[in-house]
């Protein structure tokens, strides 16, 4: 960072920069071999998620508000990677840490924007498996695929407004003193920190963005799962209990995968090394997309018949075809 810093000058003073440079996996040790898993992460991410799109696609029979929002999930997360992934091994595989500034305010909004998505991803199918089990009788007048639609676009609406108002407080920053953001994007926090004029609404808004997409979101499905957990305790018979929660055990998963590293990297924020810190806050956002279609095809029983109802339809048409 000290190299970026003096590659400036000292006597530098300016409103709008040019560029900023992202530093965070300069000083780590061996992150070739990150950029290899980066690499692999990707690449698995958009087949896993491209092959749940297409079978939810494909078949009919899961054309139901639950995968619907399945679906968006998958989108979410093929979009998110994409948006990610390849720009940070640009900027630290091909060694291109100057990034325009217009250039780092769009690769921020789409960053927030989509891993924000990803929450409120869970939190939809979080309701779903609350009516599903509490009020079964119910669940297709409550939960239909106009509700559904209805609630993600709201959804979406709702993290492009508050993305829109994050990024663009930044531009009435002033920058006199560094442009060096150590991170491994163009962060949020770590580039409003680098202003010296009144930083008041970006403090603010830096405090709402965790409150509005990460934390109530986690507190809504932690309700959620204990009134169905209350529910589940008042089902006659255990293998009526099991049969009940087997159908949360995915969307769980995801919970647990997309949670726990952040708030793990919160708690332990003041205790570990600012470089752990990068690495930690990165696999939060290559993990969850790698692994999402991984858990939906393995835990899902709809989605694993039909895939091995369409792979058993190509098999046929290839025989067909040889005949």
């Amino acid at each position: 960072m000290d190299l970026f810093n003096s590659a400036l000058g000292k006597n530098i003073t300016f409103v709008r920069p040019v560029y900023f440079i992202i530093s965070g996996f300069t000083g780590i040790a061996n992150a070739e071999y990150y950029y290899i898993f980066l690499c692999f992460s990707y690449i698995v991410s958009v087949l896993g998620n491209a092959a749940v799109m297409a079978i939810i696609t494909l078949d009919r029979n899961l054309r139901t508000p639950k995968y619907v929002a399945v679906f968006n999930l998958a989108l979410t997360d093929l979009l998110s990677s994409s948006a990610l992934v390849p720009k940070v091994l640009d900027i630290f595989l091909l060694n291109h840490y100057y990034i325009p500034y217009n250039d780092c305010l769009t690769f921020m909004f789409f960053c927030y924007s989509l891993l924000s998505m990803q929450a409120l991803n869970l939190v939809v199918l979080a309701y779903d498996r609350l009516v599903a089990i509490i009020f079964p009788l119910h669940y297709h007048v409550k939960v239909t695929r106009r509700f559904m639609f209805s609630l993600i676009a709201f959804f979406w609406l709702f993290v492009i407004t508050v993305t829109l108002i994050a990024v663009g407080l930044l531009t009435r920053l002033s920058y006199c003193k560094s442009v060096v953001v150590n991170s491994y994007f163009c962060d949020h926090g770590q580039i409003y920190k680098l202003a010296c004029n009144d930083r008041t609404p970006n403090v603010v808004i830096s405090y709402l963005l965790p409150l509005l997409i990460l934390w109530l979101p986690l507190a809504f499905i932690l309700t959620t799962y204990s009134c169905i957990g209350y529910a589940l305790s008042k089902v006659a018979t255990f293998q009526e209990r099991i049969k009940a929660f087997k159908t949360c055990v995915a969307h769980l998963s995801l919970v647990v995968i997309y949670f726990f590293p952040i708030l793990a990297t919160f708690i332990m924020s003041a205790k570990i090394h600012p470089n752990a810190r990068i690495i930690n806050l990165s696999l939060t956002s290559v993990l969850p997309p790698m692994l999402n279609p991984i858990i939906y095809v393995l835990q899902t029983q709809e989605i694993k018949v039909s895939l091995k109802a369409l792979l058993k339809i190509r098999q046929q048409s290839k025989w067909q075809q040889r005949r």
